[in-house]
Order: structure tokens, then sequence, then C-alpha cells
């Protein structure tokens, strides 16, 4: 049984858990090689054996994005490595939120850095890559999938720069979208409402504690449902293209 993204070639950043894992499951399953990418080692070699124990095809690079040149090195690796990129998954992010005047500033710098300046580095160094692939894949597309979030449609007290960098990521993949659209390159945006991943964990401690019990007072998504959303963006024929998927739970307000 063939798989609709056979002879493509992934790269999902953020793999090591949550999000960045399930998708890349999900696109393994459906023929994809996957390329994953996280700080954690230990984590990533062991998404590769489950990949390929269930057959599919998968390398694994350990690397922080954040440092300088590493995104583009990462490409280029990832490149030489399976020969071509059709899809790309800018999924790596960290949110950081508390009162401004509590805050030190090195979270929001930890925020721009990696939501949304890795995202850009690694998109730049990509798109030669998806429009090369574009033009001589079966599929005749390529896709460029960033997860933004809710937080980049609406702004709330207290999570100032984690919107400043949703909003961001938000409007470069629509402005990115009206750029690529000629060439076949999709540009979409996910923005999930609350998902049950380790995002929650980063926070510091009292902060984390409402924001928690935020996440406790509804049925919160999970990794894969935001995985079957990627599934199903970048599965839709030539014609088709999804550019933008708000999911929130159902009882989130």
């Amino acid at each position: 049984m063939t798989g609709r993204l056979d002879g493509t070639v992934a790269l999902v950043t953020g793999a090591s858990s949550g999000i960045g894992e399930a998708a890349a499951l999900s696109l393994a399953a459906e023929g994809a090689s996957v390329a994953v990418v996280a700080r954690r080692k230990d984590r990533l070699d062991d998404l590769v054996a489950r990949i390929q124990d269930a057959g599919g095809s998968a390398h694994a690079f350990a690397v922080d994005i954040t440092a300088r040149g590493e995104a583009e090195a990462l490409v280029a690796r990832m490149v030489e490595v399976s020969g071509r990129l059709d899809i790309l998954v800018n999924n790596a992010g960290v949110m950081l939120i508390g009162p401004a005047l509590e805050t030190p500033v090195e979270e929001w710098q930890r925020m721009v850095d990696l939501n949304l300046s890795a995202l850009l580095r690694v998109t730049h160094a990509a798109l030669p890559h998806l429009v090369a692939a574009a033009a001589d894949g079966q599929r005749g597309v390529a896709d460029l999938v960033n997860i933004s979030s809710v937080a980049g449609r609406v702004a709330h007290a207290g999570s100032a720069v984690y919107n400043l960098t949703k909003f961001g990521v938000t409007a470069v993949s629509e402005a990115l979208r009206q750029e690529l659209a000629g060439q076949h390159v999709r540009v979409s945006a996910v923005e999930p409402g609350a998902v049950t991943t380790e995002l929650t964990q980063h926070i510091r401690e009292g902060v984390r504690e409402n924001i928690e019990a935020w996440y406790d007072s509804m049925e919160s998504l999970r990794a894969e449902d935001i995985a079957d959303a990627i599934h199903y963006i970048v599965t839709r024929p030539r014609r088709m293209a999804v550019n933008e998927m708000l999911i929130r739970p159902t009882e989130q307000v």
C-alpha cells in the first residue's frame, strides 16, 4: 500500500516532543522520508527508531537552530543526506508568558530568537529547495507549514511578546503565500489553541500554575489533533491550498 507522500522529504523542527513529534510520525506513515530536528538527541533517536520500526524512513539532526549559522547548515546537511526537500514544518517554539513588569528580558529574547528568527532562517535556507521540489516533483507542489497560534490572532495581557512572535509568524506566512503561489509552493499557518504538550513546562514558577489551571479547566487538544491538521494540509491535491487553519478546543472561548 502506497502513501500519498511517497517520494517526498519532510523537515520538522521541534520534533523531540509534542506537535513536532506527532507530525513526524504522521508524515512518515504517509510515506514521507522525515528529517527530525531538535536539541535533544536521545529523543530524536527514539523517534527515528519508532518510525523505522514501522517501516518508515527518518533521520535525526540534533541542532540548536537559534545558534548562528546552524539553521542554514542544517538545511544544507539535510538536503545532502536526503537529496531534496518537499515539506517544511516550522514547529519549534517556546511560550514564556507573564506580566511584563516581572518578566526577565531574556525570556522575551528567547522567544524572538526561536519563534521568529530561527523560523525565518530555516525558511530562507529551505525556500530554494521547496521551489525546486515543486518544479520537478511528482506532486508538482511543495509545502511550507508554519505553526503559529491563536495568540497570533488575539493579544492578551501577560503575553505581549509571545503575541508579537506569533502575529509575526502568521503575517510572514501570508506574505510568503502571496509571493510563492505562482511557483506552487503552498504556505500555511496553523493556529492551535490550548494543546497538551510540554509548552507550559517552560513557563517560570508563579505563572505556570495559573496557565496549567486554565488548561485543566477544559478538554485541551492533543498533539495528534494538530498533526492531523498538518497531514490534511500537505496531502491536498495540487490545485488546493489551505492557507490558514485555526483550531481551538471545543470548550475554549
